[in-house]
């Protein structure tokens, strides 16, 4: 059994927590660690509020704490779970992060097709150059485990 992470990323989001619980499931029933990645931004002075890249980051490592906290109320069992709070955009670090993981785990958003044609969107990107397979649970709903889309397009 490959021993290689399973990444999930998350952003404080409905569907960012279903991806972790589904991500948290599989680390577990594959026996392995789990890389809870949330990208935060830091651009000094962009919003004219008085901010630091330290609050930036701290506000990252809370969102993931309470994250993997809700994720693992309730289990009998968990993965080894390590936190990584990453600063620059979520695509790029989560297409780096999971460059030695088993697996990668997004959710899509909802949001209109143009929306998603022009602003982009990380799952996408993360499906089209991923190094390994990408889970993708889709956007809406409570949802279920076997709802989740798997892709190995970007296995080579």
């Amino acid at each position: 059994m490959n021993t290689g992470p399973i990444v999930v990323g998350i952003d404080g989001t409905p569907a960012g927590d279903r991806a972790l619980r589904w991500a948290m499931d599989e680390a577990v029933r594959r026996q392995a660690p789990l890389h809870v990645v949330n990208a935060y931004q830091y651009e000094p002075l962009a919003d004219w509020t008085m901010s630091t890249e330290q609050d930036a980051r701290a506000r990252s490592e809370a969102l993931i704490e309470d994250a993997v906290r809700a994720a693992s109320v309730g289990r009998l069992e968990l993965p080894e779970v390590v936190r990584l709070p990453v600063r620059g955009p979520a695509a790029e670090a989560l297409e780096n992060l999971a460059r030695d993981a088993v697996v990668l785990v997004v959710a899509s958003h909802s949001g209109s097709r143009l929306r998603q044609v022009v602003l982009g969107s990380t799952s996408v990107h993360c499906v089209r150059h991923a190094t390994v397979p990408v889970v993708v649970l889709p956007a809406g709903g409570a949802g279920r485990a076997d709802e989740a889309l798997v892709t190995e397009e970007a296995v080579r």
